[in-house]
């Protein structure tokens, strides 16, 4: 999970594509499931592209034989164009995000074969200013 989370930090998609089997199925809040390393790759790249400064402080780890779980904070500064799940782009705001989130992975034969991840888009929205508050 540490090497997911240098790589993402570090904007390295070559080193995710060596993590993952090429079959891996991910779960995310915005995309909904992704089947495949190439969408995998796409949807990490879009977030690498939008946010800048990319930061995880890791709260809380768990690592079994098989599973690894990771609970903290995201901390960026949207910069880019952010594209949507329907394909529209929201233009950059400047603003820099907190986004607490967990997820798991499933290794198998040394790959993450599942990945599943869980953030509040909601919360996202509020701070890059896109959704109402109160």
């Amino acid at each position: 999970m540490n090497r997911f989370t240098g790589a993402l930090m570090s904007g390295d998609l070559d080193t995710l594509r060596e993590l993952y089997a090429a079959d891996v199925v991910v779960t995310t809040p915005d995309a909904g499931t992704l089947h495949g390393i190439d969408a995998f790759i796409g949807w990490n790249q879009d977030f690498v592209s939008a946010f800048s400064d990319r930061a995880y402080h890791s709260e809380r780890e768990l690592e079994t034989d098989d599973s690894a779980i990771d609970q903290g904070e995201l901390v960026g500064t949207h910069t880019s164009p952010m594209k949507l799940p329907d394909g529209q782009s929201v233009p950059p705001t400047g603003k820099q995000v907190h986004m607490r989130g967990l997820d798991i992975a499933t290794v198998s034969g040394g790959k993450i074969v599942r990945h599943d991840f869980y953030f509040d888009q909601l919360d996202l929205l509020t701070q890059l200013g896109l959704a109402p508050t109160g």
